[in-house]
């Protein structure tokens, strides 16, 4: 048997991390087994459903490389199929027309509620033979009445329902247009799906997913329901925790291999392996080995992962994704070192890129002020004279590399009798305006000469002012 697995996301909103990770399990199941992967977009809600939102998906899919083989299918070009298999249904008996009226359904709701009983269709059309005249009819499917439906689910494990708890669910809308339990069955059963992977929420949908597929004598794929993503409150994930298009982490800087990386860990585990490439994932997932228990979002974990993403990418790699994200702030990458430099010099220190092109804005701009906290601790008068040589010593210097840079200000801080911390941390908020950046000959480097010059001359003048009126 192929494998053939499916992500079926509506496009009522855009892709979501809860989402993601769901595509991640099917495409990696379908790749570890040399299957197939069917991307489904599920727009049958019509009202909710945007071209923007089917745009947001596939884009989103498109940046984590999660390629369909398959798709994507659009359930509203499949109408004509799904009225075929409702006829099919009815034809056989498995499935009945309905001439309830909402207000109808509205009052035996109501009803049900006041004495207590579970709120469901109650079967009043089920033997109906003749039409009702006025009345536009939905399509019920005639769910068995007795017996039970077993889910050995993959992750769950086994699961019991009883088909006297379920009612005759609408199949096809008075309008014709089908519901999602039912265009599901149709589109799982004519497409091949073998396993079908999904979040837990749809869990309860299996037993009338399952009874409908037996009346199409189709034989049910294989389940697997997902346990929810928490947040770091133990509440279901939302907005405030990370649940947001997932295209925006993409804005934040952070790389798509890292983002996969760490969803494949929520719920799946390798020993205590915690970095994984594509190739490991694939060759070692399988969904049998995901927990059945819910998982918490970890915003840090995910910034301490994409750091060691970032250090591990290649710097020209990392200088084609530093650029646009320069651009976008506002920084104009001709005006300073190549971004193959600045990469060099920060991706050890970045946890994301929006992160490193901020931290090296002094490389390309010049900077209003200099951190009052770190202007009162380092640019001092005993940091006059050191600071005075050291900026003498620079513009004499003929080689601005790394390497004479840091022998130059080797030399000063000797000649001084300091230690290089003394003379590197003035020297360091002088040039950046801020106490934190590369070892500083890369600092100098980065931030070339005619900066390095004149941050030291504003540097040096803030000294004196002080000492003045002091």
């Amino acid at each position: 048997m192929t494998v053939r697995t499916r992500f079926a996301p509506s496009p009522t909103g855009v892709l979501h991390i809860g989402s993601v990770r769901t595509a991640l399990f099917c495409w990696l199941y379908a790749r570890h087994l040399e299957g197939t992967f069917v991307l489904r977009i599920e727009d049958t809600d019509r009202e909710r459903s945007t071209q923007e939102n089917v745009d947001a998906i596939l884009d989103g899919m498109s940046w984590l490389g999660l390629d369909a083989d398959e798709g994507p299918f659009y359930q509203t070009e499949r109408y004509d199929r799904y009225k075929e298999v409702s006829k099919q249904l009815l034809a056989s008996g498995k499935a009945y027309y309905c001439y309830c009226t909402k207000q109808e359904l509205d009052e035996l709701r109501e009803k049900q509620m006041v004495s207590g009983e579970k709120t469901r269709y109650d079967g009043r059309c089920r033997e109906r033979t003749e039409p009702r005249e006025g009345v536009d009819p939905v399509v019920r499917f005639r769910n068995p009445l007795e017996g039970e439906v077993v889910v050995n689910d993959q992750v769950k494990g086994r699961v019991v329902f009883h088909n006297e708890e379920l009612d005759d669910l609408v199949i096809l809308r008075s309008d014709g247009t089908p519901t999602y339990n039912f265009s599901v069955v149709v589109d799982d059963s004519d497409m091949g799906i073998t396993h079908v992977i999904r979040g837990d929420d749809h869990l309860n949908n299996v037993p009338r997913q399952m009874n409908m597929l037996a009346a199409l004598s189709v034989e049910p794929p294989a389940y697997a329901h997902l346990p929810m993503i928490l947040g770091p409150d133990g509440a279901k994930l939302s907005k405030r925790h990370g649940a947001v298009d997932v295209r925006e982490y993409r804005e934040q800087g952070y790389l798509p291999q890292a983002l996969i990386n760490y969803l494949v860990r929520l719920g799946w585990s390798h020993g205590d392996q915690e970095i994984f490439s594509i190739e490991e994932m694939i060759r070692l997932f399988d969904i049998a080995n995901v927990n059945a228990s819910a998982s918490a979002f970890n915003s840090e974990k995910l910034r301490w992962l994409n750091q060691q993403y970032i250090i591990a990418t290649p710097v020209e790699r990392l200088a084609e994704l530093l650029v646009p994200i320069l651009e976008k702030l506002g920084i104009d990458p001709a005006n300073g070192p190549n971004p193959s430099d600045v990469a060099e010099g920060f991706h050890e220190r970045a946890e994301t890129l929006v992160q490193m092109a901020e931290s090296c804005r002094y490389c390309y701009e010049d900077f209003d002020i200099i951190e009052p906290k770190a202007a009162k601790k380092h640019l001092r008068p005993v940091a006059l004279e050191p600071l005075a040589d050291i900026r003498a010593r620079l513009e004499a210097l003929n080689d601005w590399s790394q390497v004479a840079l840091s022998r130059t200000i080797e030399d000063c801080a000797e000649a001084h009798g300091v230690n290089l911390g003394k003379l590197g941390q003035p020297l360091r908020v002088a040039v950046t305006g801020g106490s934190v950046s590369p070892p500083i000959d890369v600092t100098l480097y980065l931030a070339g000469r005619k900066r390095t010059l004149a941050r030291l001359d504003e540097a040096i003048d803030l000294i004196r002012a002080r000492a003045a009126n002091a």
